[in-house]
């Protein structure tokens, strides 16, 4: 997913690139390193049209769902662009390819925030036999959850493998052969999801519109 660079950049590009940097700050408590490469003559962007869209973003928080890093890549967007206000917008449902990488401390996290702690609460009684979730570590291509129950005095940990079916997220804990889905918005389709040096990494696609 690495978009090929042009030499020189229109201002119409150059224009979008800044109007789809405020929007992503906006939406985002925090985004670290942004970079945002539209890949369209000025002539394509009068005419409606992106030939492609990069965007690679590190260390973001949305709505407290914490990445490491999110890449995201479209191509042939068709877009209605407002030159005045620096304003523009899709013209009809694109595409977007993703690949998130997620760290134990991120997702860790998430599982634990007061927002998304309902996702530790479902592993928790779905595969975890209802302990509750202590902490977890990224190791040898699986999560290791720590979890107890009662008090943590007493503490376990279950080892859950992460996998994609059918375009959704499933963890299973075969040790005690359970499964259990975490659910996405229909939209979402995701293609892969395996670890790399420690690295939780998911790759999907996903219709957007704004």
């Amino acid at each position: 997913m690495i978009a090929r660079q042009i030499k020189e950049k229109g201002i119409l590009a150059k224009l979008l690139e800044k109007a789809i940097r405020v929007l992503l700050e906006n939406e985002c408590k925090k985004i670290g390193n942004l970079k945002i490469d539209i890949i369209a003559s000025s002539i394509q962007i009068i005419r409606g049209i992106i030939q492609k869209l990069h965007i690679i973003a590190e260390e973001i928080n949305y709505k407290d769902l914490v990445f490491d890093e999110i890449e995201l890549e479209a191509s042939e967007i068709k877009i209605i662009l407002k030159i005045k206000r620096s304003e523009f917008k899709l013209k009809n449902n694109s595409i977007i390819k993703f690949k998130i990488s997620l760290s134990e401390n991120s997702l860790e996290t998430i599982l634990l925030s007061s927002k998304w702690n309902w996702i530790g609460d479902k592993i928790a009684e779905e595969i975890l036999n209802h302990a509750k979730i202590d902490s977890l570590k990224i190791k040898k291509d699986q999560i290791l959850i720590k979890v107890f129950k009662n008090n943590k005095i007493n503490t376990t940990i279950e080892s859950v493998d992460i996998k994609s079916v059918n375009g959704k997220i499933y963890l299973e804990n075969k040790k005690h052969n359970k499964s259990t889905n975490i659910q996405t918005e229909d939209k979402v389709y995701i293609d892969n999801i395996n670890i790399q040096n420690n690295l939780i990494i998911i790759l999907g696609k996903s219709s957007v519109s704004f």
